[in-house]
């Protein structure tokens, strides 16, 4: 009996250990990093628990909602939405939020995930009923914008900041889509037709471009040319010209030189008469039609009258 008693005595003792350790268990909560507890006292709000150890009153105090503090992705399904022309067409968002009030979170609405979603659908489609196709599909970013403000005013009461909303994905109806298409087809044939049409333009206003540059070119070395020719011819004339003056200038000064000579040899004015008239024999000689004979050549005419009967007399 002893021995049973010592038995019995000893798994009393392991069973309240083990009752102990399951209080202490339950009774002490380590909270990491970003995380929180929302404890309740008897089913009413006790506080808020952040990053450290804490302590619960055993089977007074309870965990109500366990909270992730970090910022969440939610992706949700495609939704059905109208645009302003009657197209329907399937959107699927994805929201980017974090928890500000664990508390507001935990007692602001029954199913906060649930509640964002339906939210997101119904604000989805007001937005998109403003808007036709085109708009639709051009003006995300403001589409974004305007539900990522109304989402973040909807959703303060419940503790919760959305922070962004962008729209994964737009799912036109597969008429539209063949549509767009086609359209997106005619636009690239009608900017290929027009860029190539602009470098055939550009070609031949370059090859317009060489033509004339050449012509330019050919001008002006034709100009250039015909002023070095006109500059040779030019002086060529000049040097036949210093040539003949140079020749003139030569006789002009043995001219000159005889007449000194006569002059000095003491020949009368009736020599000198006859040299004049040998100088205008000399001018002529065949090469010229015509000779002007000044008015005293006539004294000169008969002094050579007398020279020649003179001569006469002499033979006789």
């Amino acid at each position: 009996m002893t021995m049973f008693a010592a038995i019995g005595g000893f798994m009393a003792f392991i069973i309240i250990a083990l009752i102990i350790l399951f209080i202490l268990s339950t009774s002490v909560r380590i909270v990491p990093q970003a995380k929180a507890l929302v404890v309740e006292r008897l089913g009413a709000y006790r506080g808020t628990y952040g990053v450290g150890v804490h302590f619960l009153v055993p089977f007074i105090d309870r965990v109500a909602r366990k909270v992730d503090l970090r910022e969440q992705v939610e992706d949700f399904p495609p939704q059905p939405v109208i645009t302003k022309d009657n197209v329907t067409m399937q959107i699927d968002t994805v929201v980017f939020y974090y928890i500000t009030d664990p508390k507001l979170y935990a007692y602001g609405v029954e199913r906060p995930l649930q509640a964002i979603e339906n939210l997101t659908a119904t604000t989805l489609r007001n937005i998109i009923g403003d808007l036709e196709l085109d708009e639709t599909l051009t003006s995300r970013e403001t589409i974004n914008a305007k539900m990522q403000e109304s989402l973040d005013i909807a959703t303060d009461p419940w503790g919760i900041k959305v922070n962004r909303v962008e729209l994964k994905n737009i799912i036109p109806p597969a008429a539209i889509q063949e549509a767009m298409e086609k359209q997106m087809k005619a636009e690239r044939e009608r900017r290929e037709a027009i860029l190539r049409a602009e470098g055939e333009k550009k070609s031949t206003i370059l090859v317009a471009e060489g033509r004339k540059e050449s012509a330019v070119l050919e001008a002006e070395a034709e100009k250039e040319a015909a002023i070095l020719k006109a500059e040779a011819e030019k002086e060529k004339m000049i040097k036949e010209a210093q040539g003949q003056a140079e020749a003139i200038r030569t006789v002009q000064m043995a001219t000159a030189d005889g007449i000194r000579f006569i002059k000095e040899a003491g020949a009368d004015a009736s020599v000198l008469q006859l040299k004049s008239l040998e100088a205008f024999t000399a001018a002529a000689d065949g090469k010229a039609n015509k000779i002007i004979i000044p008015s005293d050549i006539q004294g000169i005419a008969g002094l050579v009258k007398s020279f020649a009967e003179i001569a006469a007399r002499d033979e006789k």
